[in-house]
């Protein structure tokens, strides 16, 4: 017969067997949380770092407190590439949403060879940013663009898509003999471009989103809606828009982050980078530029760095408190 174990030797038992269970989840867990803490706790500590100090040749060589900071905000291009940010996220975000809303309500639908129509839409995803910058470049060219001649072909003049400074408001004013001053000129139409160019990349992730959000409300709804007498605009408005509100929550706040986060299409589009007149400088290339391009200084682009999450931080945070108020979950 096995001898029976007093209460005292099986509470030693049980708190033994939680320190190995402990033990084993910090095992798991450590080679990712080694991965977070070198590329990002570790950088994030040191931009923090550097952004108080004047560095050369790599090396801190002077405290300057909150110099960087102080000339940061006095510069008038830091200013101009934040504005340039806002418009590049405006003209991003909401048509990033409704465009892989429609696209996914459509891949929906019980149609032939769907997962192929499902596969065209992602590849965009999946594909180098430089390959679709080289191809988007050669489609925006003034002179050989494929997308110029299409619009010469319904009778509408050749536009310089990534060489044009001026702003789309002032071009249209323009049109009908309207004079607009620069500052109500809004976004050029080189950032448009890139504007668009960017939410066409990553319009497939997401319709993957939006497609597993669509999948996942209960069919009961929509027959208990059709019972009551609603139509197609009924159905979406009263039941597709409010299941849908956790993932459209999701892909507002992560599109966002990552327009704020811009820089390989302004870097590989325009020429030279930021072009023209800096009407495509967002804050990330101006951020590259105070860091990289003589005179460098990477105690200011830390600076810069910081202020750039600190803004994306607090655009989270009020994101979160005014739009997770209308999330039906």
């Amino acid at each position: 017969m096995s001898q029976e174990l007093s209460p005292q030797q099986l509470r030693q038992r049980m708190q033994r067997r939680k320190r190995l269970d402990v033990a084993s989840a910090l095992l798991y867990i450590l080679p990712a949380a080694a991965i977070v803490f070198t590329f990002r706790l570790v950088p994030i500590l040191a931009a923090f770092t550097f952004s108080f100090f004047e560095i050369k040749m790599g090396a801190l060589v002077g405290y300057v407190g909150l110099g960087h900071y102080l000339k940061l905000f006095q510069d008038p291009t830091f200013w101009h590439s934040l504005s340039t940010t806002l418009w590049f996220v405006l003209g991003t975000v909401p048509p990033a949403i409704f465009a892989s809303l429609f696209f996914a309500m459509l891949l929906n639908q019980k149609i032939r060879a769907l997962g192929l129509y499902r596969m065209i839409y992602f590849i965009p995803v999946v594909t180098s940013m430089v390959a679709v910058a080289v191809i988007w470049k050669w489609i925006l060219e003034p002179e050989i663009g494929i997308l110029n001649y299409l619009l010469e072909g319904l009778g509408a003049g050749r536009l310089g898509w990534l060489s044009e400074s001026r702003g789309i408001f002032q071009m249209m004013a323009g049109s009908i003999g309207i004079n607009l001053p620069d500052w109500a000129g809004g976004p050029s139409l080189a950032l448009i471009s890139l504007a668009l160019v960017n939410t066409w990349k990553g319009l497939g992730y997401n319709i993957v989103i939006f497609l597993a959000g669509l999948q996942n409300i209960p069919q009961q709804q929509y027959e208990a809606a059709r019972i009551d007498g609603a139509g197609s605009w009924q159905l979406f408005r009263y039941v597709t828009w409010p299941m849908l509100s956790p993932t459209t929550f999701y892909v507002f706040i992560m599109s966002t982050i990552v327009s704020f986060q811009t820089f390989s299409l302004v870097y590989l589009m325009t020429s030279p980078p930021g072009g023209p007149e800096d009407s495509t400088k967002v804050l990330v290339y101006y951020l590259f530029d105070k860091g990289f391009t003589p005179p460098a200084s990477l105690g200011r682009a830390s600076a810069v760095a910081l202020v750039l999450f600190i803004i994306i931080l607090t655009l989270t945070i009020v994101q979160r408190r005014v739009a997770e108020k209308r999330v039906h979950y």
